[in-house]
This record gives C-alpha cells, structure tokens and sequence, in this order.
C-alpha cells in the first residue's frame, strides 16, 4: 500500500494539520481508563475552543486514534472524518460544526477516543522489562509530534493549553502526570496543570512507584528497586532550582518532581513540567551526570516556559537550555576561576559531540546541520541531533561574548523570558527582540544572521579561542601519552586526578583520532590501566565500548549487544549501533539483535535505529 507524502501541513506549523490561525485550544479537561491487558487507554477529552476566525469545521491532529464520538458540550452530535494516513505524521481530524462560528466566540466539544497498542507515544512494558519484575509499566513520551497519538490535539507547539486529568488505574499502581497531583482515591487519580503547555508536554507515567521526598517541592519516584539510588543521586535538586531561580526568575510551575524511568526510556531526560522524566543511566553513584537534572531544570523556563514556535525553531529550546544549563552549573562552583573553567570546558565537550554530529552523521551540507530547519515533507524526528543543543548553545556563547558577557547579558536573558513567558515564537522574534535589547550597542551589526542561521557545517568559532582550556589541555596530555606506544608506559597517576568529565573527554578524543593510532593492545592497557573498564559511569561506558568497537575487539562484542540491549538512551544505542553497522564480519549479527529487540524499544528509537542500520 502507498502512503501519502506532501509538504507543509499547514500554514504555521509543517509538522501539524490544526489551524491555530482559526481557533485556539484554551483548555482540556481528560480522562483516562488505562488498560493494561489491551495497551489502550480509553479517553475522554473535553476541550474549551477559543475562536479567532469564522470556521465550519474544527481541525486536530491524530496518529492511530480511534474516534468513537464527537459533540457539543450541550450533547449535540457531531459528524466528523479521519483524513488519510501519512506515516510519521498522522491523520488529520475533521470535526464539522453545526453552523459557521464567528471570531471571539468560545465553545465547548467533547470527543471520546481510544489509543492503539501501537500509539507511537505511549510505551507499554512488560513486567520483564521493568526494575522488579513483577508488574506492568506504562510511560509517555509525545515530544516532538507524539501527543496526537495519545489525544486529538493541535499538535503544534505554537498552541498552548491549561488541562485537568481524572485517571484510572489499577489500585496498586501510581499514576503520574506533567500537572499538579490533587487527589488520590481508590483507583482513580486528579490532576491540575493551571499553566499553559504545549501539547508535546502532555505526559503520562502508570507503574508499581515508590517516592522519596528531596526537598519541599520536589519528589523523586522510581521503582523500589532504584529509589534509594536515585534519591542520593538526586538529593540537590533543590539547590539547583534555587540557582537556575537566581539567572531566570521565580519557578512558576510549584512542583518539581523527577521519575526515573525504566531502561527502554529513549532521552537523557524529559522536561514534562512539573515531572522530568530521567533515564536510569544517570545513577553513576557520585552526582557526575548531575548536569542532565540541571538541564531538565533549565527547560522550566526555556522550552516550557518560552517556547518555539514549531520544531523549525528547535534551537530555541534546545540551545537556549544547554546554554542556561552551563551557566547555572557554573555559578554552584564556590571557586570563581574553577565556574569559569567548569563552564568553559563544558562547551569544549559540547563541540567534540557537534563535530562527530556534522561531520560523521549527518554531513557537512545537511540541511539539518542548520540552525533553522525546513521541516516540508518531514517528521521532527527526522531531524534530532545535537546541532540545536550545541551550535544553538555557541550561537548564544557567542551573542553574549559580543555584547560584553554575563554582566550585560543575564539582565537580557532575564527579560526575554519576561517578554515572552506563556508564549511560543520563532527565530525572527528572538532576533527582533535581541536587536531592539542592544540597540546602543555598535557590536551587534557585526552579526552575520544568516550564516549562523542558515548556513550548514560548523559555525566559525573563533571566538571559542578565549575558552579556559586548562581541563581539556590536561587530557590532551593524556591522549598523546595514551598514543604514544613505544615511549611512554601508562600508569593510573596520568589520570588519577581526573574528573568523570575529563575521561570522556579524553575517550570521545580517541574516538576521533584515526583508528589505526592506537593498537588494541595499547587500547586493553589503557582500559584496565585508567580504570576505565567497568566504569559505572554510562557515558564513560558508552566512548570505552564504542572504542573497543570501532578497534574491532571480538572480546568486547557481547558487552557492546548486552548495553544497547538493556537500554535505550538513543545518544548511546545510536553511534554504537552505527559502530557495530560499520564492522562487516558482524554487521548480520549486529541487524538480527536489533530485529529481535526492536519490538521493546520505544517508538521513536526503532524509527531512528531502522534508519542508521540501512533497514529503511
């Protein structure tokens, strides 16, 4: 059967059919009634439309839904249609109203719907696939086009919405939601969310919980199995908020509660407001991978706060959060010269990772290594990398250089977030604002707009020159010893005083040297020499297998298969899958592991994975 394929969707967003410049979505009120023998969730939404032009028919965005029913809040009933199926993007929802509706009017429309056991947004584990064993799990993860699959919706970031959630579930499970918890009782669970979110923030999380209070407005939740783990590993929450508060302004969303999820779980973290989402690959046991909370933390403000307009604008998200991130986790530094050394080599470790991207995933002349993107004719999917994380974060490093620092430049972030909080906006906005901001000062019109926009490749970043390298020039040391075999023998004291950061960023150096540099002998020593192997740190693991197997170490293979098999972070299963792809003798088994295995990983990962491996 042939699928459709077409360019934008519609005029604002290319990735959404919903017409947000005909009508707005101001409030939904849900249900749900999780089913777990079925993997369905049986739901009613009743949404609260706000109109701004005169329109006959309500469009929404849906992937796989069925629509059981759809009328007025008065019970009038309504005739609606399924547009064809487009993969990647789904059907467009045509509601048709009972007369024209004219500008500013208000009306309520309830539909009921249920999702399918392959909705591309909801992952439904298996009591294997979880921590204990013994009870089913279930978790969400809609960003960035995934909540049309959960509920009829404008699914566009460009629309923002308040909600209020009644969940049933088994008595013995915790629900969880990107809202406020009100109320528990028996098998049913309320929720708030007063501000408003876009609808790729909608989050739902079912499993057998258990919680551990941090602090007075944040909770950590996991299965017992974790909880104690993760409750030291998370134990500075609180202080982090209080200092992103210090750069960005008061936290507006109350809670702040982290829920670490099983392994399957595709990202780092997940910034659903009031409920970061976190993989279990943060629990190294010394707070080293601290920084991905303070990045979740970061988004209440950029992302959730202010966010883009659509995922044409990614950046906006992504680097403005990266960017804040690095800042804040140098400001917890008690030592000013160690914040600047901490930051600075931070955004070193950020550009190794921009390098590999543009230079060995997607190319230099990508149209996705640019900062804003053509989204025509494509999934958001298509289009993740770390190219709006890191290029969006120098972008911004560089802005602020220019401008003349920190000093200046935090008053500017703290009143861009003042502009445009509870708002969505684009590039062309940002860069409005910022030009209006700076005004007086004559170094803006050095600028070049378009070719840090929409110039593929690697930026010229010449201004990185200033960057504090005392941590990195220490692990260059390192590397030159490591490689050079025949003078000098490696003993623990070359890397004793290393941080966990320093060692991946001495590992990601060797990952980009020519693989014929180093002997896989020399490689074994180093391992076992630099305490390396059997490192509990996942994104120490992560470099030291992709070294191994890019060395082509037959002894390694099995703990390469065993670690993209047992989670799913795709910044780990991704570059590793495509290490293994690229070693031939193995390459059949490497595609057979990932077939078996395709059916427990989340949608998004196996869509990702099928394209690194050529099986698309």
């Amino acid at each position: 059967m042939k699928h459709k394929t077409m360019g934008a969707l519609s005029p604002l967003d290319p990735s959404s059919f919903s017409r947000p410049e005909l009508c707005l979505i101001k409030h939904i009120q849900l249900t749900y009634d999780v089913d777990f023998e079925n993997k369905i969730l049986h739901g009613t939404a009743l949404y609260n439309i706000q109109v701004i032009d005169f329109m006959d028919d309500l469009i929404l965005d849906t992937s796989e839904l069925t629509i059981e029913s759809a009328e007025l809040d008065d019970g009038t009933q309504l005739k609606f249609k399924l547009g064809e199926f487009i993969p990647n993007l789904g059907s467009k929802l045509s509601v048709r109203l009972p007369t024209s509706v004219a500008p500013e009017k208000e009306f309520g429309l309830k539909i009921k719907f249920k999702t399918a056991p392959t909705a591309t947004g909801l992952q439904w584990l298996a009591p294997n696939q979880t921590a204990g064993k013994e009870h089913p799990y279930l978790f969400s993860q809609c960003q960035p086009i995934h909540a049309r699959s959960i509920l009829p919706c404008q699914d566009t970031p460009g629309v923002k919405f308040t909600y209020n959630a009644t969940v049933t579930a088994p008595k013995h499970f915790t629900v969880l939601m990107s809202a406020l918890r009100t109320d528990v009782e028996d098998d049913q669970t309320w929720f708030s969310q007063p501000v408003p979110i876009p609808s790729y923030l909608l989050a739902i999380a079912v499993g057998v919980l258990q919680s551990k209070k941090l602090g007075y407005r944040s909770t950590v939740w996991a299965e017992k199995e974790n909880i104690e783990s993760a409750a030291s590993e998370f134990e500075d929450t609180e202080r982090y908020l209080q200092a992103a508060e210090q750069l960005c302004g008061p936290y507006q969303w109350k809670q702040y509660d982290l829920l670490v999820l099983p392994p399957s779980f595709p990202y780092g973290g997940m910034e659903n407001p009031c409920l970061t989402f976190v993989t279990p690959t943060l629990l190294a046991g010394d707070k080293s991978l601290a920084d991905v909370i303070v990045h979740e933390i970061m988004h209440s403000w950029t992302g959730n706060l202010v966010t883009n307009r659509n995922f044409e604008h990614f950046w906006l998200n992504e680097g403005f959060t990266v960017f804040l991130e690095r800042k804040v986790g140098a400001s917890l530094q008690q030592d000013p010269e160690t914040a600047i050394q901490a930051r600075d080599f931070s955004s070193l470790l950020g550009m190794q990772e921009l390098e590999e991207t543009i230079h060995n995933e997607l190319g230099d002349n990508s149209p996705f290594t640019q900062l804003v993107i053509n989204l025509e004719g494509h999934s958001p999917d298509d289009a993740f990398s770390r190219v709006p994380y890191e290029k969006g974060s120098l972008f911004l490093r560089y802005l602020e250089d220019l401008v003349g620092g920190p000093v200046v430049f935090d008053d500017f972030i703290k009143a861009y977030i003042k502009k445009f909080q509870r708002q969505s906006l684009d590039t062309y906005q940002f860069r409005d604002f910022f030009l209006e901001y700076f005004k007086g000062n004559e170094k803006i019109s050095n600028i070049d707009w378009d070719t840090w926009l929409f110039k593929t490749g690697l930026p010229d970043l010449y201004f990185c020159d200033s960057f504090d390298r005392t941590l990195s020039d220490a692990v260059k040391k390192a590397v030159d010893m490591v490689k050079d075999e025949e003078c000098s023998k490696l003993t623990y004291s070359d890397v004793s005083r290393f941080t966990p950061q320093q060692l991946i960023y001495l590992l990601q150096s060797l990952i980009e040297e020519d693989p014929s540099s180093l002997t896989l002998q020399r490689l074994r020593d180093m391992g076992e020499t630099y305490r390396i192997h059997g490192n509990p740190n996942s994104e120490i693991l992560f470099r030291w297998l992709r070294l191994c197997i890019r060395k082509k170490d037959q002894g390694k293979l099995d703990e390469a298969l065993e670690f993209v098999n047992n989670q799913g972070r795709m910044k780990f299963v991704r570059p590793l899958y495509r290490d293994l792809y690229a070693w031939e003798e193995v390459r059949e088994r490497v595609i057979k592991n990932f077939l078996e295995n395709e059916p427990y990983m989340m949608h998004v990962s196996a869509y990702m994975l099928r394209k690194d491996l050529r099986l698309e």
